[in-house]
């Protein structure tokens, strides 16, 4: 693999502009390649996935940390051809956030939320995933000894599937557990379900409303399926209580419920399911709020959760699931070039499409 002296990339020029409905724009462009510094790394990108994430920094008006002009894309995964000798030739995945490991939120075990984190996409430089290399630092990498699936695919890895994970160890998941996804159709929600599964929870329970999806998650990691368009919350909670009164768990308390889908009637349906010693993780993002009487947590002495991210150190237990076949891929993603950037970008804004995106670059 050759050292490149440009990076080429598909990089967002401006966002649109939700309140005029002025379009964004993204051109093909490119950059001279950056000083390689100690313990930094070349990684020539085999994919990169395209996430909510983006689609809220290009059409919603969710702010980057660092404006446009900015490459989008943080789900990567690639080889590394230069820099620090002990990882070149070495297939990784690259953290969506990648931490300082210094400051005392990191020291704290809670770096996934460090302050100076490095976000591709979002808060180094202009760099992120849609282009044809990118420099990083090389320490929290995920090295893949082993794979079964095409480089390209396990980029997913770095979002989709370690930020359920994430969830999981805030949610302190463990075996015996009933979990409840909302949302459980979207790219997070599915693999939440399939997470969850893999950790223990003896009965997983996924709600969306399109059944044709809800009937797949039922294939991957969900026990029984849920489409919450045909009831209210109390008709949705009557059924919950239904199912687990089937699967011999507790029908009244004890839930941990995880927002996927990142929309206010799915995050509107999670707080009136929240109940007795139950927990909320918060795992979708949206603009739009929520009102909630904060009473009701003392009263259930139950407990909201926020999360954001994945600790690196989670990453090599992930890879480890989807080797193993605990967490399946390949049902839920399709490749496309990466020259199709912006008809991709719509097509999963419009929900034209079921399956989580891997772009592979193809720069002449």
């Amino acid at each position: 693999m050759s050292i490149p002296d440009k990076i080429k990339t598909w990089q967002m020029v401006k966002p649109s502009d939700p309140k005029t409905g002025e379009k964004g724009v993204i051109e093909l462009t490119e950059y001279d390649l950056p000083e390689i510094g100690p313990g930094e790394v070349l990684i020539e990108i085999a994919g990169c996935g395209v996430c909510h994430t983006d689609l809220g920094y290009f059409y919603d008006g969710v702010p980057t940390v660092v404006p446009a002009p900015l490459t989008l894309g943080h789900e990567i995964s690639g080889t590394v051809i230069a820099g620090d000798a002990e990882w070149v030739g070495r297939e990784v995945i690259v953290p969506a956030v990648m931490p300082c490991n210094q400051c005392d939120i990191c020291k704290s075990g809670r770096g996934n939320r460090c302050l100076s984190q490095k976000m591709p996409g979002n808060s180094i430089g202009i760099y992120g995933g849609y282009s044809s290399h990118i420099v990083l630092p090389a320490e929290d990498l995920c090295h893949i000894k082993e794979r079964n699936l095409p480089l390209s695919n396990l980029s997913v890895i770095a979002d989709a599937v370690t930020t359920p994970y994430q969830a999981a160890m805030r949610a302190d998941l463990k075996e015996g557990d009933l979990v409840i996804v909302t949302g459980a159709s979207g790219g997070v929600g599915s693999n939440m379900c399939q997470v969850a599964k893999a950790l223990g929870a003896k009965v997983v329970i996924g709600i969306d409303i399109d059944d044709e999806r809800l009937k797949r998650n039922l294939e991957y990691g969900a026990d029984a399926v849920i489409n919450s368009r045909e009831l209210d919350a109390k008709g949705v909670k009557g059924r919950i209580k239904e199912i687990a009164k089937e699967h011999g768990v507790p029908s009244n308390w004890g839930w941990k419920i995880f927002e996927c889908s990142g929309v206010k009637p799915g995050q509107e349906l999670a707080l009136a399911l929240l109940s007795f010693v139950g927990k909320l993780i918060v795992v979708g993002y949206t603009m739009a709020k929520t009102e909630y009487m904060l009473s009701k947590l003392m009263a259930f002495d139950a407990e909201i959760i926020g999360t954001w991210g994945c600790l690196p150190k989670y990453y090599p237990a992930v890879l480890d699931l989807v080797n193993a076949g605990k967490i399946q891929l390949a049902p839920f993603i399709e490749t496309r070039p990466m020259s199709t950037v912006v008809e991709v970008l719509e097509e999963v804004h419009d929900r034209r499409t079921d399956k989580r995106i891997i772009l592979e670059p193809d720069f002449s």
